[in-house]
């Protein structure tokens, strides 16, 4: 029986098949283009090959389209009878994820870790800050996040994916020594890994190194295309350190081309995410506000999350709203919000809207509150900033300067290493 690169069998006797399906996993593991047509090529060379198809319906829920998802998810549920018991539960946990049940399919990810420890494509879901865990709700969930990963290491060993998610587990978690070993072993093993470039751009952030994050992270986008998974993103830490280190003509620039709705390609979470992070913290900076800008993203935000449900996009999303003042969107977050930290929601729509309107008293003590467990949110301590500066922010702005330089020096100390606090004023 033909087997994957982790010495799992694979129900398929096609060799092309196997080939194709080889190239999607690493294709999705280091987010470089081709992941859904190289899934794509596994089933077209073997119809009847299950994994294909379900990875195929993954690989288009992470581009951004998920209703392109249902067909292939629906051929592997058909297909899977006839599988290994390990595809069979790879499939039914991937089901799992494509129907929304993020709880259960964390569950099943753990059950299943315990027969096939090395199925590093039912563990990735529960990696990394966008992952099962990272969106969990759960206050702790940055040790749960190194949990899961720890005691595989006697099976990944020097696997460069496994490699670049315990680096992010671990600078996550102030792990700097430790995470910038795996992070370079990473790199220097599958330098194209754009999953693992965005993660050493992680390690610069937390540890201050401003220029040299820019200067790596400039480099590594020379060669990665515009339409791959990361583009969006990792030019989001260009646009902030742009913007942190004085270029501001650069940093919005980049926002133009390369993060804002419409100008340029991203899965439709980081557009929605990053462009209300840059905007606001941007202005934190001592840029001037767009309003233009932020009513842009506030229709983004209701033709692609217009309901509450999943919190870190949700806050970004009030935020828009607040920002572009429609107080009507923003009440159906306030009255009815949902998701696994969705008691944060409303106080965060209160901030927001309290310093869109310059009442910084305000905007400081509804967030500042939320500021011991935000973790609980998801995503990276680096786009929780947001929430740090906001309340660091509005103190300056309220005439409480030296409080405001006394709680960010506290809590995020490394971020005035280089050059000082992003904040005006500060």
């Amino acid at each position: 029986m033909l087997k994957d690169r982790y010495s799992n069998d694979l129900t398929t006797n096609s060799t092309a098949a196997r080939d194709a399906y080889l190239a999607g996993v690493d294709s999705l593991m280091a987010a470089t283009p081709g992941m859904d047509t190289a899934f794509q090529a596994a089933v077209t060379a073997d119809e009847g090959f299950a994994l294909g198809h379900i990875s195929l319906a993954r690989a288009k829920q992470l581009l951004g389209r998920g209703h392109e998802a249902k067909a292939p998810l629906a051929r592997a549920r058909e297909l899977a009878a006839g599988t290994t018991p390990r595809e069979q539960s790879q499939i039914a946990m991937f089901e799992k994820i494509l129907t929304g049940q993020g709880a259960a399919a964390l569950e099943a990810i753990h059950e299943h870790l315990k027969s096939w420890p090395r199925d590093a494509m039912a563990l990735a879901p529960a990696t990394s800050v966008f992952g099962l865990i990272g969106f969990s709700g759960k206050f702790g969930r940055e040790v749960d996040q190194l949990a899961i990963l720890v005691p595989l290491e006697k099976h990944y060993g020097d696997d460069w994916w496994y490699r670049t998610q315990l680096a992010f587990a671990q600078i996550e978690l102030q792990m700097f020594d430790e995470g910038a070993r795996n992070i370079e072993a990473a790199l220097a093993a599958y330098p194209k890994s754009a999953h693992a470039a965005h993660i050493h751009g992680h390690l610069f952030y937390e540890t201050g190194e401003r220029e040299a994050g820019l200067a790596f992270m400039t480099d590594w986008m020379e060669d990665y295309p515009r339409d791959g998974l990361m583009h969006c993103h990792n030019s989001w830490h260009l646009a902030l350190w742009s913007m942190e280190t004085g270029r501001h003509q650069e940093a919005w620039r980049i926002y133009d081309s390369a993060l804002r709705p419409g100008a340029a390609w991203g899965p439709q979470v980081n557009v929605a995410t990053d462009c209300p992070a840059f905007l606001l913290r941007a202005e934190m900076a001592g840029q001037p506000r767009r309003p233009e800008l932020w009513r842009e993203l506030g229709e983004y935000a209701t033709k692609w999350f217009g309901r509450p449900g999943l919190s870190f996009v949700d806050m970004h999303t009030v935020l828009a709203y607040a920002m572009a003042g429609d107080g009507e969107a923003l009440t159906k977050f306030t009255e009815s919000p949902r998701g696994a930290a969705g008691d944060m929601v409303a106080p965060l729509s209160r901030g927001f809207e309290a310093f869109a309107g310059g009442d910084w008293t305000r905007a400081a003590e509804e967030i500042q509150p939320l500021l011991a467990t935000h973790e609980r949110l998801g995503g990276s301590r680096a786009q929780r900033d947001l929430l740090e500066y906001v309340v660091a922010a509005s103190m300056v702005r309220a005439g409480k300067a030296g409080k405001a330089r006394s709680l960010i020096s506290t809590r995020r100390p490394q971020n005035g290493r280089s050059g000082g606090f992003p904040i005006a004023g500060l």
